[in-house]
């Protein structure tokens, strides 16, 4: 069974980690509607993607009479 001759120190252990932190994602505006998106994705605002719309996107009546 493996077992460390040594122990890790607290500097060597967070040195190995510091790769491992996440990184903000980079939304970049749609060229149909101008809404943040994320890249090589299709736009959750208007459904287009490469300049195609590729999701339909039905418009919502919101009646505040309707139950």
């Amino acid at each position: 069974m493996a077992v460390p001759q040594n122990r890790t120190t607290k500097s060597r252990r967070n040195m190995r980690r510091s790769h491992d932190a996440l990184v903000a994602g980079n939304p970049q505006d749609c060229s149909n509607c101008g809404e943040l998106k994320r890249p090589h994705h299709v736009c959750p605002a208007c459904g287009h993607y490469d300049a195609r719309e590729v999701v339909a996107t039905a418009a919502v009546d919101m009646d505040e009479d309707a139950a």
